[in-house]
């Protein structure tokens, strides 16, 4: 007498080529990349930092990058 395999749970069907991000996936990290550079770019008030040469080499290579 032969024994029946169990058959395990069949694999999802592969999404569609087309499938379509939700609103929020593309605007969240544009959001927070905008908040992070107004962050840095905020306090020129402030009392001089160690770290503010560094963020200072960032940003101007950032507008190097974006100026034509």
């Amino acid at each position: 007498m032969s024994a029946h395999t169990h058959q395990g749970v069949s694999p999802a069907p592969p999404t569609a080529p087309g499938t379509r991000l939700p609103w929020w996936a593309a605007a969240l990290p544009v959001l927070v990349f905008t908040a992070l550079l107004a962050l840095m770019t905020a306090g020129h008030g402030a009392p001089t930092a160690r770290g503010d040469a560094e963020v200072g080499r960032v940003l101007q290579r950032i507008q190097q990058t974006l100026t034509p």
